[in-house]
């Protein structure tokens, strides 16, 4: 795939993030059957379904993407239905939710709640059980790729290569939890029911307005120091995690197939904030020192089964200093991948 030097701006970011590649292209030729993606409405989910819709348009697919959300924002819904989805409002907490649901043979499911966890726990809690119920039981014979975090591991040496799946999930604060939680329903109706899963582990998506590398341009931006206590990190580039989300609908099974989605390197803050600093032409100040300990996944059994993802770290940083220097949008949303007690 050839990648530009620069995104100009979110018309551009929005179809790099969406693009194809050839091999999700090959999976919608093969796929039989209607795709839903659950909880679309957030960071991830109008790149992950307008991928979907451009590679079935791509293949000759006449399969419906259904994007299904609580969409109260009209203009995120009008997003949607522009990429060639067709939604559905739908609020996974709801007592009928189930019966709500469009019928699919293949679900992307990206429902979750993370920040807020320290004021409202019960949400949290909520958010992360009582949805995956509700999907479960609506989607018994479908494939499912279910969204989770690297947050369901505990920290680990910084020079060990990060967690791998079969690492005990014994994570410290309520949301890893009921990620924890969350892993466990989609797993219990896997064993039972039969339902062909994919717990999709992820850490970090990276794009220009949001993530790691965003919390470090926009600090040196600002000239504040950076903490180096947590001082080591993995990440991904949003498109590719869409890709592997999506070329995972093929590797469902029973029991689940627990699999780390995330770059290949284990990148240290001080080594990225200094070459974001060069490239936005800015100076960088640390405090601290990084503690021998971090949450690092390790993705070589997704490397194994997906290749290396697409796109080089060094290109993605290139992309994000670049963005930040200029002033571009963002989120709004900092990642807080520097907490270390789990509370979010």
């Amino acid at each position: 795939m050839e990648l530009p030097d620069r995104i100009a701006d979110e018309t551009a970011l929005e179809e790099l993030l969406s693009r194809p590649t050839p091999a999700v292209v090959d999976v919608f030729r093969r796929l039989r059957g209607d795709l839903a993606v659950l909880g679309s409405g957030g960071k991830m989910g109008l790149s992950l379904v307008t991928m979907a819709c451009r590679a079935r348009d791509a293949a000759g697919s006449s399969a419906k993407v259904f994007s299904v959300s609580r969409f109260g924002d009209a203009a995120v819904r009008r997003q949607h239905e522009a990429a060639g989805a067709e939604t559905v409002a739908c609020d996974l907490l709801a007592e009928d939710a189930a019966d709500r649901l469009p019928p699919a043979a293949h679900v992307v499911y990206m429902v979750g709640l993370k920040f807020g966890t320290a004021e409202r726990p019960d949400l949290t809690w909520a958010a992360n059980t009582v949805a995956p119920l509700q999907a479960t039981r609506a989607y018994r014979d479908a494939d499912v790729v279910a969204f989770s975090t690297g947050n369901v591991y505990d920290v680990t040496a910084a020079d060990s290569g990060g967690s791998v799946e079969t690492d005990a999930l014994e994570p410290r604060g309520e949301y890893p939890n009921a990620a924890v939680a969350r892993e466990r329903l989609f797993e219990y109706a896997s064993r039972e029911r039969g339902t062909p899963a994919v717990l999709l582990r992820l850490n970090y998506a990276l794009e220009p307005r949001y993530g790691v590398l965003v919390d470090l341009a926009q600090r040196i931006a600002a000239g504040t120091p950076i903490d180096l206590a947590t001082g080591y990190f993995n990440g991904i580039w949003q498109g590719d995690a869409n890709a592997a989300a999506l070329r995972l609908l093929e590797h469902a099974g029973s029991p689940p197939l627990a699999i780390n989605v995330t770059g290949t390197q284990t990148l240290a803050v001080r080594d990225v904030a200094t070459r974001l600093a060069e490239r936005m032409g800015r100076p960088v100040a640390f405090t601290g020192e990084p503690a021998p300990a971090a949450l690092l996944s390790n993705a070589a059994r997704a490397t194994a089964l997906l290749g290396e993802p697409d796109t080089p770290i060094e290109r993605v940083i290139d992309w994000v200093a670049d963005w930040i220097a200029r002033g571009g949008r963002t989120l709004g949303k900092p990642t807080r991948f520097e907490v270390r007690d789990g509370r979010y």
